[in-house]
């Protein structure tokens, strides 16, 4: 079995990181946030002016007219389901695309069905497909992820690590005992989705008091995600890094009660963005330093 391939621009260019934006993020922002506003042309043109280079989600045609790149994502619960999908994304013009896989019950037998399945549909459309650590899929949890890639070494990974960070809670307990059992995720991960939070709470204003060394902790787990792509990564690959700071009404961005009895959210989901692709631009730097 073939690994799923890298994203991969058709240069010779050096491996490198491509920062873009993930449109989740500017669902319902407030009117006071700096984010883009009108269509979606005025939209995209304004995230390519702040230094993006494409986006997860939109229109993969205008995309390309305006010289962005474009991915997808969607949700994989039951064999049988995913070379549709594919395909469709294919079709369609989308570079690659992310996935929910499973919800989280289902036995390492039908684990390993699903991701085959994801493997095998990733070579047949020529579809990078990359499965996301993610809350109520078969990566909820870093033990069984890891044993995963133990059986089928060929999966590659879209890196959401605040689910693992919030949800297991992971600054309890040895940090460096968990980073080292992390390596095998960290090597094969090939996209990565932008949020951060603390020990307790999966989307946190990036100047709350608490993320001073929340942050430190998702710098060195990215940092080590992008040295494992590098260490193999060959001409023209790159790795896609999306922020995705998503909206109040799903539970992701905290609000707080003003004294008007209304709520207001914590920060500026755009600048946060912002800051997070400055925070990876770093992060790539001391990748390729530690694998020079």
């Amino acid at each position: 079995m073939v690994a799923i391939r890298n994203m991969n621009d058709g240069t010779r260019a050096a491996p490198y990181l491509r920062t873009d934006f993930n449109l989740g993020g500017l669902t319902d922002l407030p009117g006071w946030s700096a984010g883009p506003r009108g269509d979606a042309r005025a939209v995209l043109s304004a995230i390519k002016a702040a230094g993006y280079r494409g986006t997860q989600g939109g229109d993969p045609a205008l995309s390309r007219e305006l010289g962005l790149g474009c991915t997808s994502g969607g949700r994989v619960n039951k064999p049988g389901e995913i070379a549709g999908l594919a395909a469709a994304w294919k079709r369609a013009g989308y570079e690659a695309a992310t996935l929910h896989v499973g919800w989280g019950h289902e036995s390492d037998a039908e684990v390993d069905r699903l991701v085959h399945e994801i493997i095998r549909a990733s070579a047949q459309e020529d579809l990078p497909l990359y499965i996301e650590t993610h809350r109520a899929t078969i990566t909820q949890d870093t033990w069984r992820t890891v044993r995963l890639v133990e059986r089928i070494p060929e999966v590659r990974f879209n890196a959401d690590f605040s689910h693992w960070y919030s949800g297991l809670e992971m600054p309890y307990g040895n940090w460096e005992e968990k980073l080292a059992f992390l390596q095998p995720v960290f090597e094969r991960v090939r996209f990565m989705h932008a949020r951060c939070g603390n020990s307790s709470h999966i989307q946190v204003a990036l100047d709350h008091p608490s993320m001073e060394k929340a942050l430190g902790h998702f710098r060195e787990m990215w940092t080590r995600s992008m040295a494992g792509f590098i260490k193999t990564a060959g001409p023209g690959d790159f790795l896609s890094f999306n922020p995705e700071l998503l909206a109040p009404a799903i539970n992701y961005a905290q609000t707080f009660r003003q004294s008007d009895g209304t709520y207001r959210e914590a920060s500026d989901r755009w600048l946060d963005a912002l800051a997070l692709t400055r925070l990876a631009e770093a992060c790539f730097q001391e990748g390729q330093r530690r694998q020079a």
